[in-house]
């Protein structure tokens, strides 16, 4: 019975020196693996980290969009109707944006229906002639930006 305990002694201490005692050999073989997980690791962490914070920093840039001529819509008596304080070309039936002072299509000068009194004028003067209104219009620019994040209408159905 002893010699029995003792051969099963022997053994659990054999299958614990292949772990407990290494073969040295094999270590420093696996010395290149380690150096280069090691190593090789901490950078790729490191460029994912900074990539990460130069995706949330960067700057957006944006696009900008000048607003062109706008078809003006047509009364029921057949005649266009322009919306006061916004420059228009009577001739062309067109809406231009603020700031525009000549009409794309027939070079004339555009007017302007002053929103106080309504009366017409032309859209290089600054003062209404009737009423003495000042509406200094200057040309703006609109600015979209694309949001991040999925298509409109959701996602994709697979």
């Amino acid at each position: 019975m002893i010699d029995a305990l003792q051969n099963l002694w022997h053994q659990i201490l054999d299958v614990l020196s292949l772990f407990i005692i290494p073969d040295w050999g094999e270590v420093i073989n696996l010395i290149p693996l380690l150096l280069l997980a090691g190593l090789i690791g901490p950078l790729l962490t490191i460029a994912a980290l900074v990539w990460f914070v130069y995706a949330v920093r960067r700057p957006r840039t944006g696009v900008q969009i000048l607003e062109g001529p706008d078809r003006a819509q047509i009364g029921a008596d057949g005649q266009p109707i322009f919306p006061t304080a916004e420059p228009y070309c009577h001739r062309d039936a067109l809406i231009y944006p603020a700031g525009a002072t000549h009409c794309d299509e027939c070079r004339d000068d555009l007017l302007v229906r002053c929103p106080k009194c309504s009366v017409g004028r032309v859209a290089t003067m600054a003062a209404c002639g009737n009423c003495g209104l000042e509406l200094n219009l200057k040309a703006r620019v609109r600015t979209v930006s694309r949001i991040a994040g999925p298509p409109p209408g959701g996602a994709a159905i697979a």
